[in-house]
C-alpha cells in the first residue's frame, strides 16, 4: 500500500525540515499544516527551542512545492531565514498531517516583536454582534503583543503574561481549531476570560464607572492628563488641540521644549498639516506602527500649539492597540463597522512615554500610581502584566524605508544577520540611547532602546533587560564587549559580569563601534573607511573624539583623520550650553575679545579666561560640538533644554531655507588628515541671517566631508565608506554626503536596521569582539 499523499507511481520521499527565523507566535504551524494538507502530504509540525521542526512525506515535486511556499507565502508576521533539509527513509504508512505539541530544549529561535492590531480584529472590535465587540484585548495569530509578554521560549501560553488567564470554552475551541485564525494565538482572550480594564483617579484609587473607555474619553475631553497602560509600558496622553493641556503635560514632565509626538486615528486626520507620501503612509500603517517624523506643511503648528515648536517636522503615529482605537471610536460616537477609520477624525492626542524625565518607562500598575503621581489626573490600567518594557520606535522615512532614531516596539529584538559566525558575545552599548546586543552564531539580537543610563532606575532597568534577554534567548555568552570609557555604567557592569562568569572582556572604541555596526548590518568584511560623526566618545588617546575618519579592518581600526579640535570650556557643560562652543570658535579665530559682548553675563568672562589659560577646556574633534558652535554664533540657541536641541533647530532652519551653495573657501584640508571648518564658522559669526547661516553650514560641512573622505579613498585604494554616528540622523547631512560620495564613485553604506546614533553601538561592539583574536 502506498503512503498517504502519494499519487500512484510517484516516488515517495520523506524530509526532516528545520525552519529558522521569526516563525513562532506568528501562525506558522497552522500555515504549514494547511499547505501540507492541500498537497496531500503526511507528517507533522511542531515548535521547539530552535524554531519550527517538521517531518513531511509525499512525492518529491510536492515536497519541493511545500518548501517553496513555506518561504514565499509565509504569514504576515513571519520571516523565514532558512530551511534546513535532511532526507529520511520513507515510512511504510504515513498518517495525515498533524500539529504536535511544542518541545522545549536549547533555544535557537528568535522572539517576535509586538504587532499592531490587524484589520480582521478591527472588524470584530467594531461589530456590535461580535462577542469581542469593544474588547480592548482582542488579538489573533497575526497581531497583538509578543515580545513584551514573553517570559521564556518556546512561545506558548504558559511562558507568557497570559499564563494566569484560563480560557473559556469558546476561546479554547478557537485556540485548538487548526484552521481558526486564533489557533495557538497565545494572548487569545475575550470579555469572559481575559484581562479587564479599570479606571483610577490621580491618587490611584479605583473608580466604579459603568464604562472605562467612556470615562477615560471624558478625562481627555476635559483637558486632563490620562495615563494609559499600553503594550510595552504606560503613555501619558492629552488632547493635542488644547494648549493648556499640552503646557500642563510639559510642566509635569519637566520637558520645556523637547517635542511631543501625536497619535491620530489615520493619515487623513493629519494630512492638512504634514506632508505624507505613499512611502511615509506605508511606514505609518505598518504592523510596527512607529512614530514617523513627517515634514510640516505651512501652518502645521496651528492646530497643535506647543507640541513640536520651532521644528520642521512633526512626530506622528497611528493607533496600534485595540485600547487606542477604542478611545478614537468613543470620540467618533461609537460608529458600527470600520468605514469611520478611513475618514478624518477630530481627536488628536499627544502621546508620550509614561515616565518621569530621564527614568525608564513605567510598566506596573502600582509603580504607575507611585512614579506618575502628580503627572496624571487619572489612570487606565489592566491586569495583564508587561514583562518587558518597550518604548515606541521613532523613524525618519527615506526612500520608502525607515531611518531609525529609536528602535524599540515593533522591531526589537528581530535578529540581524552577521557576515560570519563567531563566538557568542554580550555587548553592553554606551551611556546614552543604550541598547544591548547578544550574538548567536551569525545572528545578532539587539534589544529595544533602553535610554540614557543616568540614574539608578535606568541602570536597574538596563540590568533587568540583560537578564531577560539571556534567559529568553537561552544564550551563554563566551565574550563580553563594552565601550572604552571606563566610567559608563554599562562598562562597569560589563567588567563585573565578565569577572563573575570568567569571560574575556573587550573594550571597543566608541567610533570604531559606530562604523563596525554599519558594516555588520550590511555584511561587510575587510577594509572599509568610516565617517563617524557624533557628540562625544572617548578616543584611544584619552581625548573626547566625535568627528572621525577611520580605516576599519576586521577587529581593528586606524584613525586616518579627524575634525580640527575645538576647546570645551567647562568640559561637558559645553554640550548643554552652545554659546560656550561659539565662544570657543571665536577664541580659535583670534576673536576672543568679542565673547563678552556677544554673550553678556557672568559666565562669559570666566569662559574667556578658561580659553585663554587652557584651564578646564579640553579639546575635542566632536562634530556635535561643531553644530553647537554654529548654532551659538547664529543666535539659534544659547542654552539647550534637551540633548541635541541646537543641532535639531539648526537643521529645521536649513530645511525651511532650502538649498544653498557651499561657502567658497569654507573649509581647509590640512596635513595629518584634518578637516578644518574654522573659515565657515568665521563667516557665520558675521552673518545676520540665521536661516541662511544654517543652510550654509550644512552645505559647506557636507562638501568638506565628501572631499575629505573621497581623498582618503583615493589614497588608500578603498572604495567604500560607512556613515555612522548620531549626526547622520540629520537628513540634510546624510543625503548630501551620500550623494556627493556616490557621484565621486564611492560605495556608501548607512545604518538602516539600527539607528546611526548610540542605539547601534552594541551591534558594532559585538561585531568587533567576535572578530578579535584573544
Amino acid at each position: 500500500m502506498l503512503p498517504v499523499g502519494s499519487p500512484s507511481g510517484a516516488e515517495v520521499v520523506r524530509y526532516r525540515l528545520r525552519v529558522r527565523g521569526q516563525v513562532q507566535g506568528v501562525g506558522f504551524r497552522p500555515f504549514a499544516y494547511r499547505l501540507a494538507t492541500e498537497l496531500g502530504l503526511g507528517g507533522w509540525v511542531r515548535n521547539d527551542g530552535r524554531g519550527v521542526d517538521m517531518e513531511v512525506q509525499g512525492s518529491a515535486p510536492d515536497l519541493e512545492r511545500l518548501m517553496r511556499d513555506l518561504r514565499l507565502k509565509a504569514p504576515p508576521l513571519a520571516r523565514v531565514e532558512g530551511i534546513e533539509v535532511r532526507e529520511m527513509a520513507p515510512r511504510p504508512a504515513c498518517p495525515n498531517f498533524l500539529i504536535e505539541k511544542s518541545r522545549t530544549g536549547m533555544v535557537r529561535t528568535g522572539v517576535s516583536p509586538d504587532a499592531a492590531v490587524c484589520a480582521a480584529c478591527l472588524e470584530e472590535l467594531f461589530d456590535p454582534a461580535d462577542r469581542r465587540y469593544r474588547y480592548p484585548f482582542i488579538n489573533c495569530t497575526h497581531c497583538g503583543p509578543r515580545y513584551t509578554i514573553i517570559g521564556a521560549l518556546p512561545y506558548d501560553r504558559p511562558n507568557t503574561a497570559m499564563a494566569g488567564f484560563g480560557l473559556c470554552l469558546l476561546c479554547r475551541r478557537e485556540y485548538e481549531e487548526t484552521l481558526d485564525r486564533r489557533f495557538h494565538a497565545e494572548p487569545i482572550a475575550c470579555p469572559a476570560c481575559g484581562p479587564q480594564l479599570t479606571l483610577h483617579d490621580g491618587e490611584g484609587r479605583a473608580l466604579a464607572v459603568p464604562d472605562v473607555i467612556s470615562a477615560a474619553s471624558a478625562v481627555i475631553g476635559a483637558g486632563q492628563i490620562l495615563a494609559v497602560k499600553g503594550l510595552g509600558g504606560f503613555h501619558l496622553v492629552c488632547d493635542a488641540r488644547q494648549p493648556a493641556s499640552v503646557a500642563r503635560l510639559r510642566a509635569a514632565k519637566n520637558r520645556n521644549e523637547k517635542p511631543f509626538a501625536i497619535m491620530a486615528a489615520n493619515e487623513a486626520s493629519i494630512s492638512p498639516w504634514v506632508r505624507c507620501d505613499a512611502g511615509d503612509r506605508a511606514l505609518l500603517e505598518s504592523v510596527a506602527r512607529p512614530i514617523v517624523l513627517l515634514p510640516k506643511e505651512p501652518g502645521g503648528d496651528d492646530p497643535f500649539p506647543g507640541v513640536a515648536p520651532d521644528l520642521a517636522w512633526l512626530g506622528v503615529m497611528l493607533p496600534y492597540t485595540p485600547l487606542h482605537y477604542l478611545l478614537f471610536h468613543e470620540a467618533a460616537g461609537r460608529p458600527s463597522g470600520t468605514a469611520w477609520l478611513r475618514q478624518p477624525q477630530d481627536l488628536v492626542l499627544v502621546c508620550t512615554s509614561g515616565n518621569p524625565g530621564g527614568e525608564p518607562l513605567v510598566t506596573d500598575n502600582d509603580e504607575a500610581f507611585r512614579r506618575l503621581h502628580g503627572l496624571a489626573d487619572a489612570y487606565v490600567v489592566h491586569d495583564r502584566d508587561i514583562l518587558v518594557h518597550c518604548d515606541d520606535s521613532v523613524v525618519r522615512p527615506e526612500r520608502g524605508a525607515p531611518v531609525f532614531i529609536r528602535r524599540a516596539r515593533g522591531y526589537a529584538p528581530a535578529p540581524i544577520r552577521l557576515p560570519a559566525e563567531g563566538p557568542s558575545v554580550l555587548a553592553l552599548g554606551g551611556a546614552f540611547k543604550n541598547t544591548i546586543c547578544l550574538t548567536r552564531g551569525d545572528e545578532a539580537f539587539v534589544s529595544q532602546h533602553l535610554g540614557d543610563l543616568g540614574n539608578a532606575a535606568a541602570c536597574a532597568a538596563f540590568e533587568e533587560t540583560v537578564e531577560h534577554l539571556l534567559e529568553v534567548l537561552g544564550i551563554r555568552p563566551e565574550r563580553v564587549a563594552y565601550d572604552l570609557h571606563p566610567e559608563f555604567h554599562s562598562s562597569r557592569f560589563a567588567l563585573a559580569f565578565a569577572n563573575a562568569h570568567s569571560l574575556p572582556a573587550v573594550a571597543v572604541q566608541h567610533h570604531h563601534a559606530h562604523v563596525a555596526a554599519v558594516m555588520a548590518e550590511h555584511g561587510l568584511r575587510g577594509p572599509c573607511l568610516g565617517l563617524a560623526l557624533d557628540g562625544v566618545g572617548l578616543g584611544t588617546d584619552g581625548r573626547p573624539w566625535g568627528g572621525e575618519l577611520l580605516q576599519v579592518e576586521d577587529g581593528g581600526f586606524i584613525r586616518v583623520g579627524h575634525l580640527r579640535p575645538l576647546a570645551l570650556p567647562g568640559g561637558d557643560r559645553s554640550a548643554r550650553e552652545p554659546w560656550r562652543m561659539a565662544a570657543s570658535a571665536l577664541h580659535a579665530l583670534g576673536r576672543g575679545g568679542e565673547i563678552a559682548r556677544r554673550f553678556p553675563g557672568d559666565g562669559a568672562e570666566v569662559v574667556t579666561r578658561m580659553l585663554e589659560r587652557g584651564i578646564n577646556a579640553p579639546s575635542t574633534s566632536s562634530a556635535g560640538r561643531l553644530f553647537d558652535a554654529a548654532a551659538g554664533l547664529l543666535g539659534v540657541k544659547d542654552r539647550a533644554s534637551f540633548e541635541g536641541q541646537a543641532a535639531i533647530l539648526l537643521e529645521s532652519l536649513a530645511l525651511r531655507r532650502g538649498r544653498v551653495a557651499p561657502l567658497a573657501g569654507g573649509y581647509l584640508l590640512e596635513e595629518g588628515g584634518i578637516l578644518d571648518l574654522l573659515p565657515l564658522l568665521n563667516h557665520l559669526a558675521d552673518l545676520g541671517d540665521p536661516a541662511l547661516g544654517a543652510a550654509l553650514f550644512h552645505a559647506t560641512l557636507a562638501q568638506g566631508l565628501v572631499e575629505w573622505a573621497a581623498q582618503a579613498c583615493a589614497r588608500t585604494g578603498i572604495g567604500r565608506v560607512a556613515l555612522g554616528g548620531g549626526c547622520f540622523v540629520n537628513v540634510i547631512l546624510r543625503t548630501a554626503v551620500r550623494k556627493g560620495l556616490e557621484e565621486a564613485g564611492v560605495e556608501v553604506f548607512e545604518a538602516r536596521r539600527l539607528p546611526p546614533n548610540d542605539g547601534g553601538l552594541s551591534l558594532g561592539q559585538a561585531s568587533v569582539t567576535q572578530a578579535t583574536v584573544l
